[in-house]
């Protein structure tokens, strides 16, 4: 039941694809099984063969037909190629070797958007897209590919509910093999292939859901665009201001919006005038959707422009400015069909469509190879607000600078680290060193701290001398002194006692031992204290160590936490 008939009839389609998928599902099981190396990096051969094996085979899946085949193998192993290039380069790029980052996606983007392109130009043999193919095409692939996933999903509900009856009489062998790797990555590829062979030989009963599925979504293209209008017409009176303070980002809720008028007026007009929904209220409810796109669009702009103003450029917000410039020309798009066909806008538009589709599969690919170097655009725009002083040092974002920015933002870190001044050069040395942004975070929220410990700490002991690596314990982690009063007294030759207020006022102690704070040895965390003891104040409470048989801390008299000896 093919909906073009010049598309063959495959009986054995489902068969093929389904061991396509499952022969996929193996290769990336072999491949991800070790995905460490030896010194327990990722291994970025693993990672760009696995990108490889799992675009070409979901796009040959999705893609492949009788007629003209060979230009879909063609289409697979390219687009395979291409994104694991983009992957490899994107593992380098920054330190924690991931390829999940906005190139790839980008990436991604790209192969999802020319997929229907591909189609339309193999079936019509030549590059042309007539709209109504295009169209056709990118909802089927979209309700194949959603409906293969839940069918794959269905099937692993299914395969451990009949484990769990074997299971249950003492066979165990179906749930063991379940509990394998490569069997579950295969069975994976087994059952989405299959799926998408059986609804592609079917797909004359897709259009058909495809239909049911644009009449629904016509329905709600009033409510959205009464919506919409009514938020547009009320911003000059009640201003942008609850925008930029809502705890809604602005941005990304404008840009959704304007991608549900997109969507929204897409099912109206459908594939062609013949195609349009003959409600001549939904007509006009697509109308004003298109229309509310560009004003949309540019209340992001003004949004996104405030953001960058206020704290620079980082490479989110690179990708924001490009997301609201693709949403912009959109906008300009509508109304200028819109100008010229007025009620019969959509004969305009379609077109129209077709050409930024063909034109966003280029920029999403060139954006995501490397050419741009967003990393070192927001370096240098972070670094001139350091050096202009609208940041201080402890609030600089130094964990993107050494995690987001990529060769650049390390480069200028060791730059501030060689010849910065002194507080920069010790931020930009813990940056370097850490591991992970996380660690960045807790070194410099460390290094702020300790400039103003002073102002907190209270020294008990006046023989304790408060060496750099001694501040640094006193100042990191949740039981630290935390710009709280705390005190320091000494234990013996080798040991400290930290006096800190803890959650809800409690009093919490915590041992630091000076050999192992020489070996750089993790400390062992605070003892909070029972409840009766709160809302000390430690910059005046008597604190001491009483013999009694055992050691313990006093504070005010009263027994704090559990002997220490």
């Amino acid at each position: 039941m093919r909906f073009d008939k010049q598309d063959q009839d495959w009986p054995i389609r489902p068969w093929i694809m389904a061991g396509v998928g499952a022969l996929g599902g193996l290769v990336i099981h072999l491949l991800t099984v070790h995905l460490y190396d030896v010194n327990g990096t990722i291994s970025l051969w693993r990672q760009a063969a696995t990108t490889f094996t799992a675009v070409a085979v979901l796009a040959l899946v999705l893609t492949i037909e009788p007629r003209r085949w060979w230009w879909a193998v063609i289409f697979a192993l390219g687009w395979g190629v291409v994104i694991s290039m983009v992957g490899s380069f994107t593992a380098q790029y920054n330190h924690h070797s991931t390829i999940f980052e906005f190139p790839f996606w980008s990436g991604i983007l790209a192969v999802l958007i020319a997929a229907p392109l591909f189609q339309t130009i193999r079936d019509e043999g030549a590059w042309r897209f007539p709209y109504a193919r295009l169209h056709r095409h990118a909802w089927t692939d979209a309700v194949i590919g959603a409906a293969s996933l839940v069918f794959t999903g269905i099937t692993f509900l299914m395969m451990w509910l009949i484990a769990s009856l074997f299971d249950v009489i003492g066979i165990k062998a179906i749930k063991d093999l379940l509990q394998e790797e490569w069997f579950s990555w295969m069975l994976a590829g087994f059952s989405f292939g299959g799926a998408v062979g059986l609804l592609r030989e079917r797909d004359a009963l897709l259009a058909i859901l495809q239909r049911l599925v644009m009449i629904v979504l016509a329905v709600l293209s009033p409510v959205l665009a009464v919506a919409l209008a009514a938020f547009l017409l009320s911003l000059p009176f009640t201003g942008l201001s609850g925008l930029w303070e809502s705890g809604i980002p602005a941005t990304p809720m404008l840009l959704l919006s304007g991608a549900g008028a997109i969507l929204l007026a897409n099912a109206v007009i459908g594939d062609g005038r013949y195609e349009r929904d003959s409600n001549i209220w939904f007509q006009r409810a697509a109308l004003v959707l298109v229309l509310c796109v560009l004003p949309l669009a540019i209340f992001a702009a003004l949004s996104m422009g405030q953001r960058i103003a206020q704290y620079g450029w980082t490479p989110e917000r690179m990708w924001g400015v490009i997301a609201v410039a693709i949403a912009i020309a959109y906008g300009a798009a509508g109304w200028w069909a819109v100008f010229k066909g007025r009620k019969d806008f959509d004969d305009h538009l379609r077109p129209l469509q077709t050409g930024m589709a063909i034109g966003l599969c280029g920029l999403a690919l060139f954006l995501a190879l490397p050419i741009l170097d967003f990393g070192a655009i927001s370096a240098r725009s972070q670094l001139a607000r350091l050096e202009s002083g609208q940041v201080k040092p402890e609030d600089f974002d130094w964990a993107a600078m050494a995690f987001d920015f990529g060769p650049a933002g390390r480069k200028r870190l060791a730059e501030i680290q060689r010849s910065g001044p002194p507080a920069q050069r010790q931020l930009a040395e813990a940056a370097l060193a850490s591991d992970n942004r996380y660690a960045v975070s807790e070194k410099s929220e460390s290094i702020s701290k300790q400039a103003r410990l002073d102002q907190y700490l209270r020294v008990i002991s006046p023989d304790i001398a408060m060496t750099p690596g001694l501040r640094s314990a006193v100042t990191t982690g949740y039981d630290s002194c935390n710009d709280k009063p705390c005190a320091l007294v000494r234990l013996d030759a080798n040991r400290l006692l930290l006096v800190t207020t803890g959650y809800d006022k409690a009093v919490q102690s915590r041992i630091i031992e000076l050999d192992e704070l020489a070996t750089g040895k993790e400390q062992t965390a605070a003892i909070t204290v029972p409840p009766q003891v709160k809302g000390v104040d430690l910059a005046r409470a008597q604190i001491e160590i009483r013999p009694i048989g055992r050691r313990q801390l006093f504070v005010d008299g009263k027994p704090v936490g559990e002997p220490f000896e």
